[in-house]
C-alpha cells in the first residue's frame, strides 16, 4: 500500500489526471482522520472541522502538483505540515486582538496544543511552537518528522516507526530528544 500512493504520485508527474483523483480518492480516509485526531486537541467549539481542514490542505496541495511530494512519506509529512499551519493561522485570526499579553508557561507533552488552544495566550504559544519545530526540523530532521507524525499526525510510535521504516526504540528516543529540545526552545527568549 505505501509503494501505491508513490506510483500514483510518479503517475501524476507523467501527466495522468486519474492518478491524481484516484490519489485523493486513496489518502482521504486517512487524512481525514489526521485531521480529527488534530482538532480532538484544539479547544471546545471549535469553528473549523476536519472536513474543512482537509479540504483546504488539499486545495493548496493540488495546484502545487506531485513535485512537491515525491513519496508516500514526503506527501503525507507534506499534508501534517500544512495542516499544522492552517490551524496555527486559525488560532492567529482568532486571537489577533489578544496578542502581546504574557505568555504562559506550559510543560511541552503531547496535551500542549489542547493547553494551548484554551488559554487566551493560544496565538502567541502556537506561534511560538510552530517556529520552535520548524528550527528542529532545520537542526534534526529527523526528530521533527517524528514531532510532526506524533503531535501532530496523532500516531503511535509503532506507526511512526512503520511510516519512517524505523525501529520503535529509535522513534521513542527522537521523541524523547525532540520533546526536550522543543521545551528548551519554548523557555528560551526570544
Amino acid at each position: 500500500m505505501p509503494g501505491d500512493i508513490t506510483t500514483l504520485l510518479d503517475r501524476w508527474k507523467a501527466g495522468s489526471a486519474e492518478a491524481r483523483e484516484e490519489l485523493v480518492s486513496k489518502t482521504y480516509g486517512e487524512l481525514r482522520r489526521l485531521a480529527r485526531s488534530y482538532l480532538r486537541r484544539e479547544r471546545q467549539g471549535h469553528t473549523l472541522q476536519a472536513t474543512a481542514l482537509l479540504n483546504e490542505v488539499y486545495l493548496r496541495f493540488l495546484p502545487a502538483g506531485p513535485r512537491v511530494a515525491d513519496s508516500r512519506e514526503a506527501f503525507f509529512r507534506l499534508m501534517a505540515s500544512e495542516m499544522r499551519k492552517r490551524l496555527v493561522d486559525h488560532a492567529r485570526r482568532r486571537l489577533a486582538d489578544k496578542r502581546g499579553s504574557g505568555v504562559r508557561h506550559e510543560p511541552l507533552d503531547t496535551q500542549i496544543a489542547a493547553t494551548a488552544a484554551d488559554s487566551d495566550d493560544a496565538g502567541p504559544m502556537l506561534d511560538r511552537l510552530d517556529r520552535a519545530v520548524a528550527e528542529l526540523g532545520v537542526n534534526h530532521p529527523r526528530a521533527a518528522q517524528v514531532v510532526q507524525l506524533r503531535f501532530i499526525g496523532g500516531l503511535t510510535i509503532e506507526e511512526i516507526a512503520e511510516e519512517l521504516t524505523l525501529s520503535a526504540g529509535t522513534v521513542k528516543r527522537e521523541w524523547t530528544f525532540a520533546k526536550a529540545w522543543l521545551a528548551a526552545a519554548m523557555e528560551a527568549p526570544d
